[in-house]
């Protein structure tokens, strides 16, 4: 149990009191843990980077169920933390009635944009980055059928989706994608059975190749994809060496990032929009010792080659958040 499940606990007011004076800076992971491998783990790794390299403190959360979002971010507010980071999309509604009650706490939300004067709202565009995994999923299928596992049936997962389809038919226009979403509800984040049943019913019918972007759920997507003998693609970390030899690459999303320049800016971090996009390397695919021998030269080239062209505005890969359709399905 972290020190702040001790502070939401029974001794909570007793404890926020003393840590009051502290100002740390504090980081609330959403619904799946901050060891979930991918979204909530790259978050974590750039708040303990934070620690290791200014000898800092900062105090987390993990959320248990959604009715802790408000509770959380109150107290910690309450307790003096500066700035307080929050993974996810999902607590923007909550952020949006919080934050203008602390007018002098600075605020830091990913994947969500609130408009208020102490919010620094981080997006990525996740399209940019699956468009190149799409690449190299088509470049090494021998089937021409490729999958693609998500996680909460969201528009923000559809846009992993869309760029993922584009990039695929960029490289192969005769290729099939199969795509499932594993739920709903925040549970589809964190549903490892449901990830690898889906997995299952999409080699089945022939892919040979399957994406990921479903949060921890997703580990269920590449050890089932290992199991089966085919390949499987991480999302927002490194993933590759989960399943050594068996993970084509990982779209990486710089969370980690995000949150070690938001602590690092302290209560000097400056509000609106900041988008880490391909350009800036907020996004990329993952290349290293546990892919190298998966990814041929021609297969990196042809990526490499794609980034360029995003890069330069010479190739436009449709956000599926800004208009809801996917041209290439």
């Amino acid at each position: 149990m972290t020190l702040m499940h001790k502070f939401l606990g029974a001794a909570a007011t007793v404890a926020l009191t003393a840590g009051a004076a502290l100002a740390d800076p504090a980081i609330i992971f959403d619904l799946g843990g901050k060891f979930d491998k991918s979204f909530n783990e790259a978050a974590y790794g750039g708040a303990n980077r934070w620690a290791e390299e200014t000898g800092g403190k900062f105090q987390e959360f993990e959320l248990q169920n959604e009715a802790q979002r408000e509770q959380a971010l109150r107290r910690l507010a309450e307790a003096g933390s500066n700035p307080i980071v929050m993974t996810g999309f999902a607590f923007g509604s909550t952020l949006e009635q919080v934050a203008p009650d602390y007018p002098d706490t600075k605020f830091a939300i990913v994947d969500m944009v609130v408009d208020a004067p102490n919010v620094s709202s981080v997006v990525f565009t996740e399209h940019e980055g699956s468009y190149l995994v799409g690449v190299m999923a088509a470049m090494a299928s021998k089937s021409g059928i490729v999958g693609f596992v998500g996680g909460m049936d969201i528009p923000l997962i559809r846009r992993f989706a869309c760029g993922y389809v584009q990039g695929v038919k960029a490289q192969n226009p005769d290729a099939t994608v199969i795509q499932n979403m594993t739920g709903t509800t925040p549970a589809a984040w964190n549903d490892q059975v449901k990830g690898a049943e889906l997995t299952k019913a999409q080699q089945s019918q022939g892919a040979d190749v399957v994406y990921h972007a479903a949060g921890g759920t997703g580990i269920g997507v590449l050890q089932a994809a290992t199991d089966l003998g085919i390949l499987g693609i991480g999302v927002d970390s490194n993933q590759n060496h989960m399943h050594p030899g068996s993970v084509l690459t990982s779209m990486t999303k710089r969370v980690d990032n995000a949150v070690y320049e938001a602590f690092s800016a302290g209560m000097e971090m400056e509000a609106g929009i900041k988008v880490m996009n391909l350009a800036a390397g907020g996004v990329g695919y993952a290349m290293d010792e546990h892919n190298a021998a998966l990814v041929s030269d021609d297969m990196k080239a042809a990526v490499e080659a794609a980034a360029a062209g995003i890069i330069a505005g010479d190739i436009m890969v449709h956000d599926y958040m800004s208009d809801d359709s996917c041209p290439v399905e």
